[in-house]
Formats: C-alpha cells, sequence, structure tokens
C-alpha cells in the first residue's frame, strides 16, 4: 500500500507495506479512539450505582445501559460497510464527533429516562469507533502480523478498565467538583480525550482508498431496528409486564417480523447487504460469529454485575469496586498478549479461542459454586481473574479469524459482522442478567430474612419504610442496623449466584460451538494491498490479490470475493492466487461507455 506522504505520516516503502514505525504512529490515533470507548463501558458501570441512587431509578438502570448498546449495536453494521465503500478516516472523526456530544449531554440528565435517551444518542457515535479501528488495522496489516499488535489494542484495554472503575469510582464519590455533581464527570471527562482523539487521528491516519459504487442498505437498517428493539425491551421490562402477558407476546412477534424482513432485505441487497447472507456460507466465518454473540454476552455480563456484587455485597465503594475488578482486566490482558505473540510467531490461532471458552467456563462454575454473600474477598478475585483470562484468549483471536475468512475488501463487513454479533450478545446479556437479578432478588431476600434469627426479623420489620426502597435505592442498606444488613446481602448474592451458572451454561455452548472452527491459515497481505491489486489487475485476468484462507476453499470452494451464487465457479490460477472477476456489477467496466471512458475504480486519499 501506498500512502501519501505527510509530515505526520511518510510514504510507506516501496514494496507497499508500512514500516513498524509507520503503523505505531497511526495506532497512537487508533488507541485513543479505542480508550474512548473501552472507558466509557468501565467508568459507567462502576458509578452506575451512585446515579441510580441518586436519581432514584436504579431498578431500572438496565435501560441506560441497553439503549446505549441498541444503538451502538445497530450503527455498527453501517460504519462496516460506509467504511468499505467510501473510505474510513472521516467516517471515524464522525464517530468520535457524535461519542462527544452525546457525553457532554448525558451531563445535563436529571432522570434516569432522559440519560437513557442520551445515551442511546452517545451509542450512536460509539458503534463505529471498535469497528472502525478493527477495519483499519485490517487494511494496513496482514492477519498474521496483526497479531503482533493485539498487545497494543489489549494494554489500552486494561489501561481503560483499570483507570475507568478508579475513575468512575473517585467522581461517584465526590459530591462536587468545580460546582458539578462529581457522577456527571463520568461523562464528561469524554470529551477533552474524545477532542484529543480526533486532533490526532486527522494529523496521522492518511490512507489511500479504492472508492466503490453500491447502494446503502437503510431498509436493512431498519428492519434490524425492528427486529432488536423490541427483544431487548421485553427482556428488560418482562419481569414487570410477565413474560406471557400481552404486551411481551406482541414484542416477540413484531421482533419475529423485524428479524424476517432483515433476512429478506438482505438477501435481496446480495453484495450491498449491511451483512451479506453469504459470509454464513463461511464455516469460519459462522463459527466465529456466532461465538461472538457468547463471548459478548460473558464479557457485558461480568462487566456489570461484579461491581455490583462487591458495592451491594461486600460493601466496597465505587472506587474500591474498580480496583477489585483488576484482577479479571489482568487475565484478559495477559491472556490477549501471549496469544498475539503465539499467533504472530507460529501462525496458529484456531485454539485460542476453544481454550478460552473452556477456562471462562471453570471461571464461572467457580464463581457459582464457591462465591456468596461471606467469600472473602480475594477467593472472589481469583475466580475473576481465571475468568478474565478466558475471555481474553476470545476477543482479537475471533475478530482476527473473520476478517481472515472474507474476501480483503470486505473486511470492513466482516469486522463489524462480528462487532456487531459480540455486541448484541453483551446487549442481550446485560438485560437479561439484570432482568434475573431484579426478577429474583425480592424473593431472595424474603428467604434470607425468614432463614435470620427472630432478633433480626425484628429490627428488620422495625425499619419496614427503608426496606421498601431497596431496590430503587441499594444505598438504604447501610442505614439498617449491622445485623439486619447481612439478609439483604445474602439475597442479593443469591441472585446473583444465579446469574454465574446461567452465564457459565452459555460459555459452556461456546466452547461446543468453537469445536466446529475449520483449520485456519492466516494470509501473509493486508487488506488495503490486495483490494488495490484487484482493483488495478485488468478485467479476466489474474492476480495474486488474495492469498485465501484454506479452510474456506476446504469446505466451500473458492471464495466468492464478492460474487453471487449464480456466477460460474472461478478457476486456480496458483496455490495461493485467483482469477479475479468484478466484484459487483457496479464495479464492472461499463456496457456503454462513451469513447475514451475507460472505467477504473478510483483511488482517494481517506
Amino acid at each position: 500500500m501506498t500512502a501519501q506522504t505527510s509530515a505526520a505520516n511518510p510514504p510507506a516503502a516501496s514494496s507497499g507495506q508500512y514500516s513498524h514505525a509507520q503503523i505505531l504512529r497511526i495506532l497512537g490515533g487508533l488507541m485513543l479512539g479505542m480508550f474512548l470507548a473501552a472507558l466509557d463501558q468501565t467508568i459507567v458501570s462502576t458509578a452506575i450505582r451512585t446515579i441510580g441512587d441518586d436519581l432514584h431509578g436504579l431498578s431500572v438502570q438496565a435501560w441506560v445501559t441497553t439503549a446505549y448498546l441498541i444503538t451502538s449495536t445497530i450503527t455498527t453494521p453501517i460504519y462496516g460497510k460506509l467504511g468499505d465503500m467510501y473510505g474510513r478516516k472521516k467516517l471515524f472523526m464522525f464517530a468520535i464527533t457524535v461519542f462527544v456530544i452525546g457525553s457532554a449531554a448525558c451531563s445535563f440528565a436529571t432522570s434516569m429516562y432522559m440519560l437513557a435517551a442520551f445515551r442511546a444518542f452517545q451509542g450512536l457515535g460509539a458503534g463505529g469507533l471498535f469497528t472502525l479501528v478493527l477495519a483499519i488495522i485490517g487494511d494496513l496489516v496482514p492477519p498474521r502480523e496483526r497479531a503482533k499488535y493485539t498487545g497494543y489494542f489489549m494494554a489500552t484495554f486494561a489501561t481503560s478498565s483499570v483507570l475507568g472503575p478508579v475513575i468512575g469510582g473517585l467522581f461517584a464519590e465526590t459530591s462536587s467538583i468545580l460546582f458539578i455533581s462529581g457522577w456527571r464527570w463520568v461523562f464528561l471527562v469524554n470529551v477533552p480525550i474524545g477532542i484529543a482523539a480526533l486532533f490526532v487521528v486527522w494529523r496521522t491516519l492518511h490512507l489511500d482508498h479504492v472508492q466503490r459504487k453500491a447502494r446503502i442498505d437503510w431498509w436493512g437498517a431498519v428492519a434490524l431496528v425492528i427486529g432488536l428493539v423490541p427483544t431487548l425491551t421485553v427482556a428488560e421490562q418482562g419481569r414487570t409486564w410477565g413474560w406471557t402477558s400481552g404486551r411481551s407476546i406482541t414484542a416477540y412477534v413484531i421482533a419475529v417480523i423485524g428479524v424476517a424482513m432483515f433476512i429478506l432485505v438482505e438477501r435481496a441487497m446480495a453484495d450491498d447487504a449491511l451483512i451479506p447472507l453469504r459470509i454464513f456460507k463461511l464455516r469460519a466465518a459462522s463459527v466465529t460469529i456466532v461465538a461472538s454473540i457468547i463471548v459478548g454476552m460473558g464479557m457485558f455480563g461480568g462487566i456489570t454485575v461484579l461491581p455490583l456484587y462487591f458495592q451491594i455485597v461486600h460493601g466496597a465503594s465505587p472506587m474500591t469496586s474498580g480496583f477489585l475488578m483488576l484482577p479479571m482486566v489482568a487475565g484478559l490482558m495477559i491472556a490477549g498478549i501471549i496469544s498475539g505473540q503465539v499467533t504472530s510467531r507460529t501462525g496458529r490461532i484456531r485454539e485460542f479461542p476453544i481454550f478460552g471458552t473452556a477456562i471462562g467456563t471453570v471461571g464461572l462454575l467457580l464463581l457459582f459454586l464457591f462465591v456468596n454473600a461471606d467469600t472473602p474477598v480475594w477467593e472472589v478475585m481469583a475466580f475473576m481473574f481465571i475468568f478474565g483470562y478466558g475471555l481474553g484468549n476470545c476477543m482479537q483471536p475471533l475478530t482476527i479469524i473473520v476478517q481472515n475468512a472474507v474476501p480483503p475488501k470486505e473486511i470492513g463487513v466482516a469486522t463489524s459482522s462480528a462487532t456487531f454479533f459480540r455486541q448484541m450478545g453483551g446487549t442481550l446479556g446485560v438485560a437479561i442478567f439484570l432482568s434475573i437479578l431484579f426478577s429474583t432478588v425480592g424473593d431472595k431476600i424474603t428467604s434470607a430474612i425468614q432463614a435470620a434469627p427472630p432478633a433480626v426479623q425484628g429490627q428488620i420489620a422495625q425499619n419496614r419504610s427503608v426496606v421498601a426502597q431497596i431496590q430503587n435505592d441499594s444505598s438504604v442498606i447501610n442505614k439498617l442496623p449491622v445485623d439486619a444488613r447481612h439478609p439483604f446481602k445474602v439475597g442479593f448474592a443469591d441472585s446473583i449466584h444465579i446469574i454465574f451458572i446461567v452465564a457459565a451454561a452459555v460459555m459452556l455452548v461456546g466452547f461446543l460451538v468453537l469445536l466446529l472452527m475449520p483449520k485456519v491459515e492466516l494470509r501473509g497481505q493486508s487488506a488495503a494491498d490486495a483490494a488495490k491489486a484487484e482493483a488495478a489487475a485488468p478485467a479476466g485476468g489474474t492476480s495474486a490479490a488474495y492469498d485465501v484462507d484454506p479452510s474456506v476453499t476446504d469446505l466451500v470452494g473458492p471464495p466468492a470475493h464478492g460474487a453471487t451464487e449464480d456466477e460460474a465457479p472461478r478457476h486456480r490460477a496458483s496455490d495461493d492466487a485467483f482469477a479475479t472477476v468484478p466484484a459487483h456489477p457496479a464495479d464492472e467496466a461499463p456496457k456503454h461507455a462513451a469513447a475514451g471512458g475507460d472505467y477504473h475504480p478510483r483511488h482517494v486519499q481517506d
């Protein structure tokens, strides 16, 4: 690939490859964008109890998280597709801008529902951050070498995971900073970081992009909204509506109609679809996508539930609960770095997510078997490390596998698809796990009170007005006499206990699914180099643009590279190259071109 010369980003080597130093300069801006998104996840999850208590709506906190995840999930495939079509730099800067504006708006919320609305707007920008970062790296670096840079991204994620809970806890515990409530700075802190990210990206990220003509799949996006929103709504509200109530059944029906519409629209849009259905014909991609849903449920569920456990059951402050999450973060980072280095040196990657889901299942089972209201904190942290180590073996390897499974020019669609399904799993996981928590905690507390000594029951009876507020404001537990607090902590711990076993069952399914993963051999060429080589090749000629994953050809024949099912089979040009054909009718030479009007895909600076 050839980059345009600038002071910030010198031209790439004549071979077309970026040097390690050039990639590191570009990584600076990308990691700031990733840091922005990752920090937001952890900083909010740590402070959400304080926010919910202050806004008198802890029991509806799922709306705040779910609203954000809904919009970020829906926009993820849109960013991926638009990035493939028009380039990623301006789109990335747009996503950062929307995210920063949404963050500033969240700081003005006066109710949990208003906060949920602003978080939904913030999510419109967040949908592009992770996806575009990973896709840009896919453009620059071949899959095998890409694993070498996993450590940088895991370090970014780990840093944000460490700083987020600490900063979130600090803000949550501070009554006001500069005459503004402390928790509101949880969102305001994104503003200066976002502005810095915008500047660095504008200064360092200079890419060439092969622009392609294609339709934008707006109807697919609409169908996705129709299918996803009712599903998440009933997951959050089912405990109050009733899972078989008229409103819940209506939501189920609308969701099924939306999913059916989405499938029909994607089939009609063919190569222009947000998520081309032919991706699912690639075994490596389909297995990875299913696994991404499961890993997303486990990751977001852990990030959401564990801080609540430490704060409510062990009485930890928000800041302290942030520090207590460090073992999970350390396990995730160590596993990510090790898996990246081994993959870079050996090319082996298939084994890591299989091993990771197995270890993650063990970690969750240990949390289920041994964690209760009286479990020592150090013991819980040890089990969290095991769980985090399992997740760390899944995150980046799954992304690299799906990027490697598709034609290089569709790396944006592949990346956004994997991210989309991981976020969808996370969204469902948060909604379902919190629904389990708040739908069972009342009965669990009642059972714990009945099992308490008569003296404790008498103390609780004398504080009925306090007890009635617990599900909306858990801080009132500290207003009870010391002995009277224990049954409530037992009730919360027992409800969280259920979540651990459900999550372990889900992670076990992920392990079984990943056993179906075919052999994976990583390409040695970056996506952008391959796309430019294909564009430069004469129609009907041969090109080495695609160093195709053998696992794909073994199972489904030579990949379509954007072709439809009706096209004639490809013929091998060599062991690792295929004859190329136009990716889409829009990319073909016009049948009635004007004189001298030869068609070529346009190379534009992104």
